[in-house]
Formats: C-alpha cells, sequence, structure tokens
C-alpha cells in the first residue's frame, strides 16, 4: 500500500487576512474539497491511502462530510491533525487542563486516524522557545529536547490508537558541507539519533497503529532551494528502514516529505525505499494552491 499524505496547514484562513484558503468561508472550502476527492475517485484507488492532515478549525466539518459518503467511496481516504499535545486526559487523572494545546484524546474523540508529529515547522518552533530562554544554546541537548518532546507526542498519539506521520530530518548545518559521500555519515548519524529519540518506547504502545517516517530534507525547503536527488533520498530511505528494523525490529514505510509534486513524482516513485509522499500544494504559480484534481494529477503521475 502506497501512502499519500496532505498537509493543508493554515488553510482555515482566508486570502483577505492573508491566508491561502481562496474561499472566505473556510468550512465551505474544506467541504468542497471533500466532495472533490469523492468525484476524483481519490477514495477508491487502487493500493494508494490519501490521508489529509488539517488545522483544527477544518477537522470536524471534514469530518462531517466526509461522512456523508457511502463507505465504499471513502474507503481510502483518511484525515488526521496537524500534532498532538504532549500530555493527554486521561480516566482519573488530568481532564481539562490544555488551553491552546490538542491532546490526542480529543484527536481520537473526533474519530480521526492520523496524526502529523515532528514537522520542520513544529521543530523550529520548539527550538525557538529554546532560543528566547537562552540565544546561545547548547545545539546537542536543544536537539534532545526538542526530540525527547516529540516522543512523548508519538506515545500519546499511538495510546490513543492514532497512526503518526513522524517527521525527521537533517539542516544544512548537519548536513555540513564537502561531497556527497563525505555527508553520507553526518546525515546518517542525524537521522538515526532522531529515530532513536522519538521512536523510544513506541513498540510497547503500539496496538492496531503504525507509524509512517516522514523525511524531510529541511536544507532544500523553500524558495530557490534545490531538492535532493533519487541517489540522495534512496539513500536516506533506506538508512531509516535499516535502522528501524535493527534497533526497534519492524518494518516501517517511508515517505518524501519534501513536496511530492507533479514534477518530481516519477522519480520519488522509482526508489524501491520511499512508499509514498506528502503533498503542500497543486499549484505553485500565484495565485498558489491545493485542488483535488491535481492531487490526482500527482498520484497518476507517481504510480
Amino acid at each position: 500500500m502506497k501512502e499519500i499524505f496532505v498537509n493543508l496547514k493554515r488553510f482555515d484562513v482566508p486570502v483577505s487576512l492573508g491566508g491561502i484558503c481562496p474561499r472566505e468561508n473556510s468550512k465551505e472550502w474544506i467541504e468542497w474539497v471533500i466532495a472533490e476527492s469523492i468525484r476524483n475517485n481519490l477514495g477508491t484507488l487502487e493500493g494508494i491511502t490519501v490521508t489529509y492532515l488539517l488545522p483544527e478549525s477544518l477537522l470536524i466539518p471534514a469530518m462531517e462530510k466526509l461522512k456523508c459518503y457511502e463507505e465504499n467511496d471513502r474507503k481510502n481516504i483518511f484525515l488526521g491533525s496537524e500534532g498532538v499535545y504532549r500530555g493527554d486526559v486521561a480516566k482519573g487523572g488530568n481532564f481539562g487542563a490544555f488551553t491552546t494545546n490538542l491532546p490526542a484524546a480529543a484527536v481520537k474523540s473526533m474519530g480521526l486516524s492520523w496524526s502529523i508529529i515532528g514537522h520542520s515547522e513544529e521543530r523550529k518552533d520548539k527550538l525557538g522557545i529554546i532560543e528566547r530562554f537562552d540565544k546561545d544554546y547548547d545545539t546537542t541537548k536543544a536537539s534532545i529536547a526538542v526530540n525527547s518532546m516529540i516522543n512523548d507526542e508519538v506515545v500519546c498519539a499511538l495510546k490513543q490508537d492514532i497512526n503518526v506521520l513522524l517527521c525527521i530530518g537533517e539542516t544544512a548545518k548537519e548536513r555540513g558541507e564537502g561531497t556527497f559521500e563525505e555527508q553520507k555519515p553526518r546525515i546518517k548519524k542525524v537521522l538515526e539519533e532522531q529515530l532513536e529519540l522519538c521512536l523510544g518506547g513506541t513498540v510497547e504502545v503500539m496496538k492496531n497503529n503504525k507509524i509512517v517516517i516522514g523525511y524531510e530534507p529541511i536544507w532544500a525547503i523553500g524558495p530557490g532551494k534545490t531538492p535532493p536527488g533519487k541517489e540522495y533520498i534512496a539513500f536516506v530511505s533506506k538508512c531509516i528502514k535499516d535502522y528501524v528494523k535493527k534497533e526497534f525490529n519492524f518494518d516501517i514505510a517511508v515517505v518524501y516529505g519534501g513536496g511530492l509534486k507533479e514534477e518530481n513524482a516519477e522519480m520519488i516513485a522509482s526508489i524501491d525505499t520511499i512508499n509514498g509522499g506528502l503533498v503542500a500544494l497543486t499549484k505553485f504559480v500565484q495565485p498558489v494552491a491545493f485542488e483535488p484534481e491535481g492531487l490526482k494529477n500527482i498520484i497518476k503521475k507517481y504510480c
């Protein structure tokens, strides 16, 4: 089974307020996305699942709209949250002290089956808090702190039987200078350290759910950046699979999180150790946009 994830971050903010949602009413927009996804048969693609990861305000309207369709028409479409908090509601324990935070129990109560955790933007936010406290922070200690918090989030999600898309990746500084052969040991070390910290204790709490790794080449994200090629992605995804199998004794799917699009879909699909991708937009010229028909075109190229 190939996994296609769509991260619709901040599509709850209309263009008039500086966001990206093409409609003033974001609820109407996400309902349109779900309807168009069904119309384009994204829920019945053979061997392909499509998971929409949404900001909190769009989760319930998306779920309600999806439930309007016959199960056979939506069987391969799933919904997920953009993260969970590192603590959770518990019977006989903390039931409500989570102002501004989304506990995994709330995600579960909405009927969602996925959450994206450890995205590069989440990591940047956590590091930003550390930097506010200490501008000269120790990068090694800060990395351990961030990854340990992400691990708490992963464990909370798994305990609620929520599948996790766990994002990892290296920065330009971590990758370092030199040829690719010279960079390989540094890349491998960074990714293995992230996996070690983020996956600790997960095997013990997994139920019928699963973890998928989203590889983000952080150094290549943003306008004007050159994305990694086939050899680079193949090396990284194999390293991830080998490490998880060796240290945690289970096979893990790896998807390309640097942006799956029509231009790179065929190349990504040709890598045996990649099991899908993470999509953000389908249209990259102004006005940039996400459209289910465009997603279908990406999937066609990928398949």
